[in-house]
């Protein structure tokens, strides 16, 4: 392909990810690196959109941000709650969802839910499971058996998170995309950072799954509901959220549903740090790099990995209490605390290729390792 950079950007990580884009893991990757607030590097490569229209990627290309909503949203809206004394970590989230007070749900806690460590299922498709019904999901997911005792392992749950939005909805009173557009987008004052987008802003979107649902279509084959009550998308998935649960649950979900671009999910981002947040105190800001699984399969803190974890994403020179997210449509957030470091890398994996998706933890790994190599000999840059 023919490389097109934007912005203070670094050879060696354009090298990589150009490559990456014309061996077809991805059409397009925008990333940024910043170091105490500003912003270091910053490139965007290749098409945001292929089909059914073409649209180069760009620096304020909006992208479905997927399961980076689960510690960007979710997880800044309950540390709010925490600091402000309505929500307790410890606290059994029957006591704010009454749904989850019988059986071997009494023994949830809400931290439980932030470190993915309650037994709930990693994922069930909603729309099945509740006949198509939304008023039905709480009751749903609370009726699921849990797979371990809380607290025994952490397995990653998108169920999790949903439950973790509703609890949040049931203690404001409010919906999640106003609780988060109230608490977080209008202080921070962001502009390109929501869920569901203005259909009329659809070419500044980049798309994802170019055949629909296929993907979560074929995790339903042979389930006995399979044919029920969804109707599966089969367009191009552009301008709306790709994960089908968060679909289903109007756009806007505990586990899914953000759109953002780079320079704001840096914005974003930087509200997990002491320094540089505006929105908690730096004693809330110190649960984010704390282990609270301590040996367990996965080091977790509050809605994040920590780089501790055997396998994670975060390579080689990020520190044990680094602490990163990633999203399924290719998205992923890192954050080195003690220097302020924050390292961004968007893509939209999922957009005109066939399946199976491509792997790209290699790619993230790389990314970091050499965003780390390039700030240590670099010394001044453009502020963020």
């Amino acid at each position: 392909m023919a490389e097109r950079t934007q912005g203070n950007s670094n050879t060696e990580i354009n090298a990589l990810l150009a490559g990456r884009v014309e061996a077809g893991d991805f059409p397009s990757a925008v990333y940024l690196v910043a170091e105490r607030g500003a912003v270091r590097f910053a490139g965007a490569l290749g098409e945001a959109v292929r089909e059914p229209s073409r649209h180069a990627a760009t620096l304020e290309t909006v992208y479905d941000l997927a399961s980076l909503t689960k510690p960007l949203v979710t997880g800044m809206l309950l540390a709010l709650l925490v600091e402000r004394g309505r929500v307790g970590l410890d606290s059994p989230v029957a006591e704010y969802l009454p749904a989850f007070g019988a059986g071997d749900k009494r023994a949830v806690t809400v931290r439980h839910l932030l470190t993915h460590t309650s037994g709930l299922p990693a994922w069930q498709p909603l729309n099945l499971l509740t006949g198509g019904r939304r008023e039905r999901v709480l009751d749903s997911i609370a009726a699921q058996p849990l797979e371990r005792p809380p607290g025994e392992r952490v397995v990653y749950s998108d169920l999790g998170f949903i439950t973790l939005g509703l609890l949040a909805q049931a203690v404001t009173g409010e919906r999640l995309d106003d609780l988060a557009r109230r608490e977080i987008f209008e202080p921070l004052k962001l502009a390109r950072t929501f869920f569901n987008p203005e259909q009329s802003m659809q070419t500044e979107v980049a798309a994802c799954e170019s055949g629909g649902n296929a993907y979560e279509r074929g995790m339903c084959e042979g389930r006995q509901d399979a044919g029920g009550a969804t109707r599966w998308r089969e367009q191009t998935i552009w301008g709306e959220v790709h994960d089908g649960n968060a679909y289903f649950l109007g756009g806007a979900a505990g586990h899914a549903g953000l759109f953002s671009n780079v320079r704001e999910t840096l914005r974003l981002a930087s509200q997990s740090l002491p320094r540089t947040t505006s929105l908690l105190g730096p004693e809330t800001c110190a649960l984010f790099r704390e282990n609270m699984t301590v040996g367990l399969n996965e080091a977790r803190s509050l809605a994040w990995q920590l780089a501790a974890t055997p396998e994670s994403t975060a390579g080689p020179l990020l520190p044990p209490d680094a602490f990163g997210h990633l999203g399924f449509t290719g998205t992923s957030c890192w954050i080195d605390a003690a220097p302020e470091r924050v390292f961004i890398l968007l893509t939209n994996r999922t957009h005109a290729r066939p399946l199976p998706f491509v792997n790209i933890n290699g790619v993230r790994r790389r990314f970091h390792t050499l965003a780390v190599e390039a700030l240590e000999g670099h010394e001044t840059g453009s502020e963020g």
